[in-house]
């Protein structure tokens, strides 16, 4: 067996790093540095080039250069539209509806998968002559809101690669490991995770070997780029303003306004001002366009105020969620490039009121945190337990529409839960198992996950049969759904794949629809209960008089049925009230009803009749929790 590796496959570089002699160490790339770009370019014999050397000639060759590739994992062209428009090659729709990336070059698309696993071959290469062995495993990295489809095509990258992936992990629950593998004390502490394309926030209890993820947060689609981004529209828009002439057409102009705009916002983190130069810009009627512009620290900041605002949420998200105050945290940890911005330090050091950590490096702290977690896996490291959670809250849709959370948000993973269920009907054959994703408490409020059906549930009446759902979500975060009924051990299962799970836009519009529908979704989710409760009570008494016999007198039974009737009758079409005021009435008569029954009993000395009991259906309220 071959050596294992941890990788930070970032959206701008990328970082390889090993355990040697019980110490994680950093593996440069053959032309010497720290970080490879995450940068795969073709030239026009179809020769590959990858990292630094492909990210040299990407002014001459833009259409053949493929960078930022992260932000189209896992994702269809529509959800990265917007995205799309900002880079210098071509990305459309591949033949299972994903963003692809066309290179004339070869003439044929490549999946982000295939153009992350050359980053990743490159990485592996290196690091086989730096360690001079082979390189057969790794523990690879992804965003904390990496949902599913993303983190699954970044596992399959890694296999393209010849990678065995033994674990996906998040980037700032690999940055606390790296933090905190001499930390004695217990601490609590923040991960601020800014890269080129990404953003998360995590709040961990550190100490005695257990990294404990109390919380996380962040957003998908924020990261470097998008600074970098807010520069390049500055400069054409002030080029156009002076020359008329529009760079955004100009496919070669937008890379080396690109290039321009990451120097700069780089220089900004130790100067004042910074003056952009790009002489030969374009040409109009054969005569040369140059672009001169100066641009300060100051412009800058006003230019990426939104973004700034951006960072915030998921800040506050992360603190309100550990169920803390920003002056409990004892570190702050910054993780990612652009967390060298001095705005961006002085923003967490205004929200938390403490200095950031700087002892460690951004840029490869994750990549040392992946390394640590594979030394665990392979036995290297020991005594140290690392505990993630899942960002957002599981479960199935119950009678009338309810969300019925199963694991809710920020729960530790690995982890297995299951609960009992029942059927609805009278001789049910099967069941659908609807499974869902969100925070909002009616099921068509969230997102859908997938569906599928449990059969050869024998003839039954209804809410007998007993159905226990599982949902088990392992270290990776991918989620299994099993279903099975308890009388015959008929068994039936899903795994979640990518098309089911959430990007960051959705889960940032589920929070916000719960903030702004609270009281709406209260009355809603409490008219829906309250069905599901009448119901309930009208089929229980309904079968307490059947059983009873003629130990219930007629004109009893009589008032019993009417009120049965009324109940159903207004369940199906009636107001809260009216629903309220039927439900009440059946349940003084069945209680009345139940109380004669044990006396009757009582004198017998007979075991006494149970009184109406509420019983739980699939598409309706949980039973029992193991």
């Amino acid at each position: 067996m071959g050596k294992t590796v941890g990788i930070d496959l970032g959206t701008t570089n990328s970082v390889v790093a090993v355990m040697e002699g019980g110490e994680p160490v950093v593996i440069s790339t053959s032309e010497g540095s720290r970080t490879c770009p995450s940068v795969v370019a073709f030239k026009q014999n179809g020769e590959r080039l990858v990292g630094v050397t492909a990210k040299r000639q990407a002014v001459v060759n833009p259409d053949n250069t493929i960078y930022s590739i992260k932000r189209f994992m896992g994702h269809t062209l529509n959800e990265v539209g917007a995205e799309s428009s900002k880079i210098s090659y071509k990305v459309r729709t591949g033949k299972n509806g994903q963003a692809v990336a066309f290179v004339p070059a070869l003439d044929k698309e490549l999946t982000p998968e295939e153009v992350s696993a050359m980053i990743l071959q490159k990485l592996k290469a290196d690091a086989e002559a730096y360690l001079g062995e082979t390189v057969d495993q790794a523990v690879i990295t992804v965003p904390a809101y990496f949902n599913d489809a993303q983190r699954t095509a970044t596992k399959n990258a890694g296999e393209i690669a010849g990678l065995k992936v033994l674990r996906i992990i998040n980037e700032p629950t690999a940055a606390s490991l790296a933090y905190g593998l001499d930390k004695k004390a217990n601490e609590t502490i923040l991960v601020f995770d800014l890269g080129g394309g990404t953003f998360d926030v995590s709040v961990l209890d550190v100490g005695e070997g257990v990294f404990e993820v109390r919380s996380t947060a962040g957003d998908s689609h924020l990261g470097g780029d998008d600074f970098d981004n807010k520069i390049v529209d500055w400069l054409a828009a002030e080029f156009k303003k002076d020359q008329g002439v529009d760079l955004t057409k100009d496919r070669a102009a937008v890379q080396r306004l690109r290039e321009a705009g990451e120097r700069a916002k780089i220089e900004l983190s130790s100067q004042m001002s910074t003056q952009i130069n790009l002489p030969y810009i374009t040409a109009v009627d054969n005569e040369p366009k140059h672009l001169d512009l100066t641009l300060t620290r100051a412009k800058f900041e006003e230019l990426t105020s939104d973004l700034m605002e951006r960072v915030k949420k998921p800040f506050f998200q992360a603190i309100e969620d550990a169920k803390l105050k920003a002056t409990d945290i004892n570190e702050i940890i910054l993780v990612g490039g652009s967390t060298r911005m001095p705005q961006v330090q002085e923003l967490v050091k205004n929200l938390t009121g403490k200095e950031p950590n700087r002892s460690v490096n951004p840029d490869e702290v994750v990549a040392i945190g992946a390394a640590i977690q594979a030394g665990v896996l392979g036995g290297e490291v020991k005594n140290i337990v690392l505990l993630d959670v899942t960002p957002l809250s599981l479960g199935v849709e119950t009678q009338g529409g309810i969300f019925d959370k199963v694991i809710d948000r920020n729960t530790t993973i690995p982890t297995k839960k299951s609960r009992i269920y029942t059927t609805a009907a009278d001789n049910q054959p099967e069941v659908e198992i609807h499974i869902l994703q969100g925070e909002r408490p009616m099921a068509r409020d969230n997102k859908s996950l997938g569906r599928f059906h449990l059969g050869g549930i024998p003839p039954a009446p209804a809410r007998v049969p007993q159905i226990e759902v599982t949902f088990d979500i392992d270290a990776n975060g991918i989620l299994n759904v099993a279903a099975q009924e308890k009388g015959t051990g008929q068994k039936q299962a899903i795994t979640i794949t990518g098309s089911g799970n959430l990007n960051r836009d959705e889960i940032e519009r589920m929070v916000r629809e719960a903030e702004m529908n609270a009281d709406q979704d209260r009355q809603i989710q409490e008219l829906a209960e309250l069905k599901n409760k009448a119901d309930a009570l009208a089929s229980q008494t309904e079968k307490t008089l059947k059983d009873a016999g003629d130990k219930v007198d007629e004109a009893t039974r009589q008032s019993a049925t009417e009120k049965i009737e009324a109940v159903r009758k207004a369940v199906q079409n009636g107001t809260e009230v009216e629903i309220r005021e039927a439900f009440n009435a059946l349940e003084q008569l069945s209680h009345s009803i139940a109380e004669k029954l044990y006396a009757q009993a009582g004198e017998q000395g007979a075991p006494a009749q149970e009184g109406p009991q509420e019983g739980d259906v699939i598409d309706a309220e949980f039973k029992e929790e193991k």
